[in-house]
């Protein structure tokens, strides 16, 4: 979600799993974690006890990682009913005699794989993390290896993608609607009973069960994008057992699932004219030399493309306007991709090939070479569409994509037909937006990056005053969410805040 009841646009969250972690070390003394009572909240119903009483048996699955299975109701009013099963994975601390606990992660999403993204970015943690926490991830209720959410088959997700995002009149937005639909009516028949409880607050109330089976009294948490979503909630349900929350990609809980979808398309905007404006500048860029002449190149692109789709080198699939939009928006996630995207666009451009934003846009969607995908589309598109109201109607969800194009006019559409499915999903919720407040926590550090693409920063200045205890810290820079960067004031006070519970002052700006 890294927002709302994104879709597409909030796949593209996920993306910060393939970014690398880095952390600088600190040295600190640290109180030793106390036994944590293995009781469910006040008030829980009967028979929640039991899933907090578990025993995680850890095994080792290669890497110096232990994995476990732990089990969690799959209705929390009615935990005898049912159980869900989720995955997770842990690097041990390497320096047991000072260690602090467990910190947990979340990449984002929703749908993002937790046990992948630990694998992939544990060592690139800061030594003492590393060093005085056990890192562990978990797949998210729906998600990867923890019960998973199913949808779409891949040839039926390569035609989903492939339909025109940025319909020209009323029978492309019809089509648009019929695939919509048919995404929704498939999750109904292969997934039925899980869809109702799929969503953010479960997935929040997960979190501390696995916070006591790890034993733990606290709860040390780093989430990105998405991941802040599900932290807020966390600290919403249960304040009293926060012990450092990092909250960095904030998105804003306040805000509607259209509203959110406007502002991450007002995001990209911004991301893409910082692009444009460090092209402009390199010899490689094949977009002319003004902004405004840059802007104009890429429309027209897209245009042709909207007709005349590019082939690719890869397989029979063709570039459409849809895929194009896809992969500038990956390559928008970190500056790392910037000069693939020059790339792209000389290929495309000249070379009539959509081999590269292909590739970018496979990325995103976790599409593999064998034209399967991982469930991070079924998931996100799960959680999204339960997370918040949707629009009763075709038209009036369209509405407010006219609203988006006006001050969006690359991504608007694009981003926000991509909720289009949960106007059709089998599952509405009465859980409105509200401000999130985690009255009687301690203090909550949310990240910002100025120029985010997915999670606009006026979203992190909002979480962060709305909490009770809430400290914003700033990136003043490009890309999603800014620990992910590496940014050496950002990691030296994040990493000093999860050892030392100590925020940084409000306000900090990183430059």
């Amino acid at each position: 979600m890294d927002g709302g009841d994104h879709v597409r646009a909030t796949r593209l969250l996920g993306i910060a799993m393939a970014l690398t972690l880095a952390g600088t070390g600190c040295n600190s003394a640290a109180e030793q974690p106390s036994a944590a009572p293995k009781t469910p909240p006040p008030g829980s119903p009967a028979g929640t006890d039991v899933y907090y009483k578990q025993k995680l048996a850890w095994k080792n699955c290669g890497g110096g990682f232990q994995c476990a299975t732990a089990n969690v109701p799959l209705d929390y009013t009615k935990p005898a009913d049912g159980r869900l099963r989720l995955a997770l994975i842990r690097l041990p601390a390497k320096n047991k005699s000072e260690r602090i606990g467990s910190l947990f992660t979340n990449p984002g999403g929703p749908g993002g794989s937790g046990v992948d993204f630990l694998r992939q970015a544990a060592t690139s943690f800061g030594k003492d993390l590393r060093d005085r926490f056990d890192l562990v991830g978990f797949d998210p209720r729906g998600v990867g290896a923890s019960d998973p959410v199913k949808c779409l088959d891949g040839p039926q997700l390569d035609k989903y993608f492939s339909t025109d995002s940025s319909p020209d009149d009323r029978r492309e937005v019809d089509a648009l609607a019929t695939e919509s639909r048919s995404f929704a009516q498939a999750c109904q028949s292969k997934s039925s009973a899980e869809l109702p409880y799929v969503g953010t607050v479960n997935a929040a109330r997960d979190m501390d069960v696995l916070r006591a089976a790890v034993g733990d009294d606290k709860m040390t948490y780093y989430g990105a994008s998405y991941g802040t979503y599900l932290g807020a909630f966390y600290a919403e349900q249960f304040p009293t057992k926060v012990r450092a929350l990092v909250l960095d990609g904030a998105v804003d809980p306040k805000e509607s699932s259209t509203e959110t979808l406007v502002e991450q398309a007002k995001g990209f905007e911004t991301a893409f004219r910082s692009f444009v404006a460090d092209c402009i500048k390199r010899s490689d860029c094949p977009l002319g030399t003004t902004e405004d002449q840059a802007i104009g190149k890429v429309s027209a692109l897209l245009r042709k493309l909207d007709k005349t789709p590019l082939p690719t080198r890869e397989d029979s699939r063709k570039v459409t306007e849809s895929w194009a939009t896809m992969g500038i928006a990956t390559a928008l996630y970190t500056k790392e991709y910037w000069p693939l995207l020059r790339q792209a666009f000389v290929q495309a451009m000249q070379q009539s090939d959509g081999t590269l934003l292909m590739t970018l846009a496979d990325q995103m969607v976790e599409r593999k070479k064998d034209g399967s995908y991982s469930n991070l589309t079924a998931a996100n598109m799960a959680v999204n569409c339960v997370d918040k109201p949707n629009p009763p109607t075709l038209d009036a969800y369209g509405r407010y994509v006219d609203e988006a194009k006006k001050s969006s006019p690359l991504f608007g559409s694009f981003v926000v037909w991509g909720g289009l499915p949960c106007v059709y999903w089998p599952v509405q919720t009465k859980q409105q937006p509200h401000a999130v407040t985690a009255k009687g926590a301690a203090p909550i550090l949310v990240i910002g990056t100025t120029r985010d693409p997915a999670t606009p920063y006026k979203w992190a200045q909002s979480l962060a005053s709305q909490l009770s205890s809430g400290v914003l810290l700033t990136l003043n820079g490009d890309g999603h969410t800014a620990y992910l960067q590496a940014d050496p004031c950002i990691t030296k006070a994040t990493d000093r805040y999860l050892i030392k519970a100590e925020p940084p002052k409000d306000g900090t700006v990183c430059q």
